[in-house]
This record gives C-alpha cells, structure tokens and sequence, in this order.
C-alpha cells in the first residue's frame, strides 16, 4: 500500500485548500500515480501551533509502478505545479504532498520511509484511519489505532463535511 498525505492552508490558483486539493489529486495521473481512495478533508491547527491559517488535510491510497524516489520526485513536481515554492520549514503553503508508506520499506535515505513524523500528526493518523484501518507502521509496529491513542495532546483536528 502506497500513502500519500496531502495538505494546504492557503488559496491558490485553483482556489480555496480544499479545492487545491481536489485538483492536486485529479493532477496524480497525468504523473503515473492511480489514486485508488482517499479520506474524508480534515480542519487541522498548524504542527507547531503557529498564527498560520489552519489546515485542509487528508490521506490517498495510490498505486503506481514508480519506484518511491520517483514517486517523491512526482509529488514535488506536483507541487511545483501548483506554485509550491519551498522556504521556511513548517511554512504556511499553497500544496503539500508528502509520501507516508510506500508498499512498507524502510529507509533512511531519501525519501526517508515511513515518513518520520507521521506518528506523531493527528492529521496524517486520522485521515490514514478513513482509508486503511488496519494499516501497521512498518517500523514500529502499532496499528493506526494504537498510534492515534498514544498521539500528544493539543492538536485541532474536526472532519470536515
């Protein structure tokens, strides 16, 4: 299985994040990604709390016969597409696609697999929840249940409708 996290907290070309999101997904193929499912959208605070706008996020479930560099490389240039310009880390931002598992290897080059932090992001876990239930973090071993349950307090996150 093959997770990629999606989210955006500004306006862009194609208008509001949630919007800009449902463009960036329709865009996956023309980049040799299939998107088999996807989370409801979800309302999240800025990690770390920031006076940014808050999030519009989700997870999709893809598949693809690229190997997981270029499946990163497609999402940058997905990104780049959609005006993405890389600055400040946890910036506020147009479009952010962020390769979660990939078929569950595990790297420590890029792109680091899992991703690193997605343990500890109430708004990757809760999206991954929607759309792989049973999912297991490769390295750790816990379901996405457990990860949700020893997830910190403080962060914001309601479904969107």
């Amino acid at each position: 299985m093959i997770l990629v996290a999606l989210g955006a907290n500004l306006p862009g070309d194609h208008g509001t994040p949630r919007q800009t999101l449902e463009a960036a997904l329709a865009a996956f193929p023309a980049h040799g990604i299939t998107v088999l499912a996807r989370s409801a959208w979800y309302e999240t605070a800025p990690v770390p709390v920031s006076d940014q706008p808050d999030y519009v996020n989700g997870v999709a479930v893809v598949e693809t016969a690229l190997d997981a560099p270029a499946v990163l490389a497609a999402l940058h240039a997905i990104e780049a597409d959609f005006g993405r310009t890389r600055g400040a880390v946890n910036a506020a931002r147009v479009l952010d696609l962020d390769l979660i598992d990939y078929d569950g290897l595990v790297r420590d080059t890029d792109p680091v697999l899992p991703h690193p932090r997605m343990a500890e992001r109430a708004f990757v876990l809760l999206p991954l929840r929607d759309v792989a239930p049973g999912w297991r973090h490769p390295v750790l071993g816990h379901d996405v249940g457990a990860l949700i349950a020893q997830l910190p307090p403080g962060q914001e996150i309601r479904r969107l409708p």
